[in-house]
């Protein structure tokens, strides 16, 4: 099984609650003795995790960041046997799906995973083309989401928005382009929320494939939002909608 890093307090942490033994080991920065650090060790020895005392040079170098937080850890990859079908069947409730077409940069996917997250999103579905994969920045920045939410991504992206359809799954596309709000459609039925990345926003066959597509009211004097910020919009009103 092949490893990988991970930095920060919430994403080592996440790990520690939900795969202990699947760290290998955690370096910490010696010279933090705050009361959070204490607690974080502590949580560590209780789970029998390998600490190795670091400097912050060394812990720089292991995870590529200067925003380690005095926290990194060498982890084996977990293994994903689930397909989207296979979190879809265990969805008990109604589907929430958040896809996202061309997202490439690791900050934005964090956030939108850690958002995905918040709002109770069952899955991420990004194309395996054009976007970016789970690396240590973006578990650093999603909080632990990188560790609860599937990313799952396709070969295809327009087919499985496809099958997405044959499992009766409404695709709602964000478009600055069109006239219908976000606001005026009915997100309490099973839902697949389409966000592109900012600037060229989604493909012209992403956006075909889409059931509808609305805009997000803009009322100032930018024309969009980020992408993580956009997707936390769309997310939370179909919350709100159901009740959240």
């Amino acid at each position: 099984m092949s490893a990988k890093i991970l930095f920060g307090f919430h994403a080592v942490t996440v790990r520690l609650k939900t795969a202990p033994q699947s760290i290998t080991e955690i370096h910490v920065d010696t010279t933090r003795r705050d009361q959070r650090m204490r607690q974080f060790v502590e949580r560590a020895k209780e789970a029998g995790v390998r600490l190795i005392d670091s400097d912050d040079d060394r812990l720089a170098k292991l995870c590529g960041s200067s925003r380690h937080q005095g926290v990194v850890a060498r982890v084996q990859v977990l293994p994903q046997s689930h397909s989207l079908d296979d979190v879809l069947d265990a969805v008990e409730g109604v589907p929430l799906v958040l896809v996202l077409d061309g997202v490439t940069d690791p900050h934005n996917l964090g956030a939108c995973l850690r958002v995905a997250d918040g709002a109770g999103a069952h899955a991420v579905v990004a194309p395996k083309d054009h976007a970016v994969g789970l690396n240590a920045t973006v578990a650093k920045v999603a909080s632990g989401a990188a560790e609860t939410v599937p990313y799952l991504m396709v070969t295809n992206l327009a087919r499985t928005l496809n099958e997405l359809k044959e499992r009766d799954i409404w695709i709602v596309g964000t478009s600055d382009d069109v006239q219908q709000s976000l606001y005026d459609i009915d997100l309490k039925r099973p839902v697949a929320l389409v966000l592109g990345a900012e600037g060229q926003g989604m493909r012209q066959l992403t956006a075909k494939t889409c059931d509808v597509l609305v805009r997000i009211p803009m009322k100032g004097a930018v024309e969009s939002l980020n992408v993580s910020v956009a997707s936390g919009v769309c997310l939370y009103e179909a919350l709100r909608q159901r009740g959240g």
